[in-house]
């Protein structure tokens, strides 16, 4: 069964009277494999399902694509359907307006200090402050069993992850791999947003990171750090390209055991990112 519901009010009613593990799957609609992976894994582990579909005006800045996001609420219910089976339970909560999240006179920001000046942070100051706010607002309602998160947005995850852990909230968090195309271009919203050509162009993103894990993997730290400002310097394309420690993602130290390559590569107008993930132990 999928049960939609678009008021706060509503969705309060409808938690007081819900039992069982509770999993939550955190989206802003546009539904593709990767959102559906993390509702196939908690319809799996959980009683119940929420999946909330709210597209966050705090975490766009100025400028950026909130008003042209794409918003496909009609198709993403038939894939939510298309996922479940016979006694699944979803409830979609699906607020009409940003005072079903917010209120009338929301004031509070939630700001995870570290990891808020690296990476995608540092080219869109304000952006995690946007994100952590809902998702604490999003924790708050719904009080979920366990939360899942893609690791496409790795930064993002270890940011909430960070305010979990400070704030003491007691929701389980569990990343799921990333899901990529037949070329192996990571699935975003935003790639719709590319023709033919700027999805060939794209596939400059995986295919470097992919260079790189190769490098990593056979032990060679310094030629995969310094392979990494080679090919930065060669396209403006980057916005950047870093290898840095997976735990906190500061710079490598001799206590580094994974590492994440991370890179955003601006194609037209579209901004992409993607990672991977690589133990060091794989060194010889």
């Amino acid at each position: 069964m999928i049960e939609i519901i678009n008021t706060l009010q509503d969705f309060k009613n409808k938690r007081e009277r819900l039992s069982g593990s509770i999993g939550l799957v955190p989206t802003m609609g546009n539904l593709h494999e990767g959102h559906l992976s993390l509702l196939k894994e908690s319809l799996k582990e959980n009683d119940q399902t929420i999946l909330t579909i709210f597209v966050n005006p705090k975490q766009f800045l100025q400028g950026e694509d909130l008003d042209k996001y794409p918003r496909t609420f009609e198709q993403d219910i038939e894939k939510i359907k298309s996922c479940m089976h016979e006694d699944d339970h979803v409830i979609v909560f699906h607020p009409t307006n940003d005072h079903e999240i917010y209120g009338t006179s929301f004031n509070t920001t939630i700001k995870v200090e570290s990891m808020n000046n690296v990476l995608c942070a540092k080219f869109r100051p304000g952006h995690f402050d946007g994100v952590t706010t809902v998702v604490y607002r999003i924790f708050s309602l719904c009080r979920p069993t366990i939360s899942y998160f893609g690791q496409k947005d790795y930064q993002q995850y270890q940011i909430i992850k960070k305010m979990r852990d400070d704030l003491l909230l007691e929701t389980k968090l569990k990343m799921m791999p990333i899901t990529r195309d037949e070329n192996g271009l990571a699935l975003s919203s935003r790639n719709r947003y590319l023709d033919h050509d700027q999805r060939e162009e794209a596939q400059i993103l995986p295919q470097t990171l992919k260079e790189i894990e190769s490098i990593l993997k056979r032990g060679k730290v310094e030629d995969a750090l310094s392979k990494a400002i080679e090919i930065k310097s060669k396209y403006s394309a980057w916005q950047y390209l870093e290898i840095l420690d997976s735990k906190n993602l500061e710079p490598l130290s001799d206590t580094t055991k994974e590492v994440v390559i991370a890179g955003a590569f601006i194609v037209g107008s579209t901004r992409l990112i993607d990672n991977r993930l690589v133990l060091l132990n794989h060194a010889e």
